[in-house]
């Protein structure tokens, strides 16, 4: 078999169930595990992928606006690939190439080699556990697959109870993207939840979406995390520095008390993969350090960290 993921989520899928060998193409993005970076990359993004938010926006706004898409897909190394499995996504269209975006290439596959393509489209967590049981079925991986789906919302669960109990519940913002700001959606709501707070406005299932500063002064949250969608952890912390908030920013909870934390968002929030499991965990022993220790986080305990203002200068501190 040989398989093409053109989603960095279905790459990390695919290594996790044993059919890391397969995979002979995947995205400029597709970085865990490290190996994978080494397979030919099929796609390039059509913005400035290292410039500011701000910038990054405007680009992905004007290619928008033109129709025109945000990655382009090497056609020709794709055919000569010859893949018997493509692994791509219908869900956000500024994150990974689309469905749509396959099609050309698709129609110049010689008759009887046309390779299947599996959509992976979750929008909550049970989504994201049945996808990894269908993408690992399609690559000859079907128990891996269930076993490992099995595992992760094991661990979910774990962590579920160990909170349940728990009287307080903060009020968590979780900003996607700095300028503009956006909200995180789809699944982060729902791992918010889990760990034991409330997301105070993002809706689980649904779409991230821009809100304007003064918005989420007036959610008054408890905790903010920084989990800028692409972004590990250094890169959320400087783009945070480099950001302008608004005056009154200082005004926040979350702010006054010191608990705004940067976060690994392509490890463990951004992408529908494994790790998720991880973010749950990690997101509860912030929310809930009595109950949820850094053991249950795995990994994942260090790719958090606390950012404290000092003289309108955010600094990045440890977690504790």
């Amino acid at each position: 078999m040989r398989i093409v993921s053109l989603l960095p989520a279905a790459t990390e899928i695919l290594y996790a169930v044993g059919a890391g060998d397969s995979v002979v193409g995947v995205t400029h993005e597709c970085d865990f595990p490290a190996e994978a970076a080494k397979k030919p990359a099929l796609i390039r993004p059509r913005v400035d992928a290292s410039a500011l938010p701000a910038e990054v926006d405007r680009q992905v706004r004007e290619l928008v606006g033109r129709r025109e898409n945000i990655y382009a897909l090497d056609a020709e190394l794709l055919l000569r690939l010859e893949p018997d499995l493509i692994v791509t996504q219908d869900l956000c269209h500024v994150c990974a190439l689309s469905p749509d975006d396959l099609a050309a290439t698709l129609a110049r596959f010689p008759a009887g080699r046309q390779p299947r393509v599996i959509s992976f489209t979750p929008r909550n967590l049970t989504e994201i556990w049945e996808g990894i049981r269908q993408i690992a079925e399609a690559a000859d991986r079907e128990s891996e697959g269930r076993a490992l789906s099995e595992w992760l919302a094991l661990e979910v669960s774990t962590v579920q109870h160990a909170v349940a109990e728990s009287a307080s519940r903060p009020r968590v913002l979780c900003l996607e993207w700095f300028d503009p700001p956006y909200v995180a959606g789809h699944w982060v709501p729902e791992m918010v939840r889990l760990a034991g707070g409330v997301d105070i406005l993002g809706h689980e299932g649904a779409p991230s979406f821009c809100i304007p500063w003064q918005d989420a002064i007036s959610a008054r949250p408890d905790i903010v995390l920084l989990m800028s969608c692409g972004y590990d952890l250094e890169r959320n912390i400087n783009v945070w520095r480099s950001t302008s908030l608004p005056p009154r920013w200082s005004e926040v909870p979350a702010v006054k008390n010191d608990r705004v934390y940067a976060m690994d968002a392509n490890a463990y929030f951004s992408r529908p993969g494994p790790r998720l499991s991880e973010g749950v965990a990690l997101l509860a022993a912030l929310l809930h350090p009595t109950r949820v220790g850094m053991d249950l986080v795995g990994q994942g305990g260090a790719s958090v960290r606390r950012i404290v203002s000092e003289s309108s200068s955010p600094q990045a501190k440890g977690a504790g």
